[in-house]
């Protein structure tokens, strides 16, 4: 069923590197949403209206906050993928993150509403009404919340959009939430233990959990999170695969939005190489990597010493001073300036962020100095940008 609206509405469905496809998935995804949750809320809030149950009402107005939530998440689709002018040269891709920010609200507004009038129930009990056709609609409602969850992962995921995620993530919810609206009419119905007030409160809490969830997820890009581990894998053997780069390192990654991404990389390269040639290869790097991966990439070139065997030695030897201190510290932009009464190193380390910078410096040039007391070091320090 998926595949079929896929290919049905969505146009180039396959291309989902392109703003205007992520688009019409997004509004496939908002439409189909809104269909189902509005569906969803007209029969279970008549349900809820029979039985006089909070937990069943409060289950229904969930779905129409999901409904607005697709609402809103389709204007924000639609506005997200407006192309770039000259306010915003990197588009406006982060509206995205803020409609799903605005939907996380919504939920989280409509769980503290259902938890106040849950808790009033459990002081004021009211007697439920049993009917086991209810019962029935509330489980095929569950299969379609099932079938909305499974069709959001599958389109999140195909996209990279983290906004359909957290949806399936939702819907899942939803599907929890339903399960214990049923077991609360079918203690009722069978052994007349009246504990809707209690399941409406526990309901309130998931959705406001969801809630929460959504907006941590959708803060994360908008703050400015670390690296995802494969995007940086990605790249970086992107890079490394051209003819005349040695190595890579200091990869950032700025995310305008799901489809708009803009890095810069270091480029390890000869020092000794054709500077033309050299420029050339960087130029087409960053020429592939807007056609190939859709990334605006920005290289910054470091030459290497790869021939003089005594850089080759003292690198190696402050390796070997970093992986005594903590394996996890790397080196790069190493470079030696030499002479014969004083020797001076130049280097970048990355140290994790559990770990004291300055103990770190100040462990590895005693090492340093024990190991040659002419060298003096002049030491930067980095930080991971990957997750």
């Amino acid at each position: 069923m998926t595949d079929f609206l896929v290919r049905r509405f969505v146009k180039d469905y396959d291309q989902v590197g392109k703003a205007r496809v992520r688009t019409a998935y997004g509004v496939l995804s908002s439409v189909v949403g809104i269909c189902c949750n509005v569906f969803l809320f007209l029969v279970k809030l008549i349900i809820g209206l029979l039985l006089n149950s909070v937990s069943v009402m409060s289950d229904a107005f969930n779905n129409l906050s999901d409904a607005a939530s697709s609402v809103i998440g389709f204007v924000g689709v639609r506005m997200a993928g407006r192309p770039a002018d000259k306010d915003h040269p990197f588009g406006h891709g982060r509206i995205e993150y803020v409609a799903a920010l605005i939907v996380s609200f919504l939920v989280i507004e409509v769980g503290l509403t259902f938890f106040k009038s849950s808790f009033n129930k459990i002081l004021h009990p009211e007697a439920l009404s049993f009917q086991a056709v209810s019962l029935v609609i509330l489980a095929l409602s569950i299969g379609v919340k099932l079938w909305l969850a499974f069709f959001n992962r599958k389109l999140g995921r195909r996209t990279g959009s983290k906004v359909m995620e957290a949806t399936a993530a939702d819907s899942l919810g939803d599907v929890l939430v339903t399960g214990a609206t049923i077991l609360s009419v079918l203690l009722y119905g069978i052994f007349g233990f009246n504990i809707d007030g209690f399941i409406g409160l526990a309901v309130s809490v998931v959705v406001m959990v969801a809630g929460i969830n959504i907006a941590r997820d959708t803060l994360k890009p908008l703050i400015g999170e670390a690296i995802d581990p494969a995007v940086y894998r990605k790249i970086k053997q992107f890079v490394e695969s051209y003819d005349g780069i040695e190595g890579t390192h200091d990869l950032l990654v700025h995310s305008y939005g799901p489809s708009t991404k803009m890095a810069s990389i270091h480029a390890e390269v000869d020092g000794h190489g054709n500077l033309e040639e050299i420029h050339e290869v960087i130029d087409r790097i960053e020429r592939e990597a807007k056609e190939q991966l859709g990334i605006l990439l920005v290289i910054h070139m470091d030459p290497l010493e790869l021939t003089d065997p005594v850089v080759e030695e003292r690198r190696s030897a402050v390796l070997g001073f970093l992986e005594q201190i903590d394996g996890r510290i790397t080196l790069h932009d190493f470079r030696m300036v030499n002479g014969r009464k004083r020797i001076n190193l130049f280097f970048d380390i990355v140290v994790p962020y559990d770990l004291d910078d300055g103990k770190v410096v100040e462990e590895l040039e005693k090492k340093i100095k024990a190991y040659d007391s002419r060298i003096e070091t002049v030491i930067t320090i980095d930080k991971s940008y990957v997750g």
